[in-house]
């Protein structure tokens, strides 16, 4: 699967993320070592996350993050 964030909003873009690996924002929190809190803000776009946030997701998921210049 391939995700190009520009096609996207923030909070979508972990939502999606999330989604793929076919857990409740609570199993996610977890495995990532965040309160489930946390995930809702992000995914509601209340709370904004860093690039080490979906560095820190990409490597405990096995995905591979890649910035282009267009």
């Amino acid at each position: 699967m391939k995700l190009i964030a520009n096609d996207y909003d923030a909070k979508t873009v972990i939502k999606i993320l999330r989604e793929w690996t076919e857990q409740t924002q609570e199993e996610f929190a977890k495995e990532i070592g965040y309160s489930k809190m946390t995930v809702q803000g992000y995914e509601r776009g209340i709370r904004k996350y860093t690039f080490e946030t979906l560095q820190k997701i990409a490597d405990i998921y096995g995905y591979k993050i890649t910035i282009e210049k267009k």
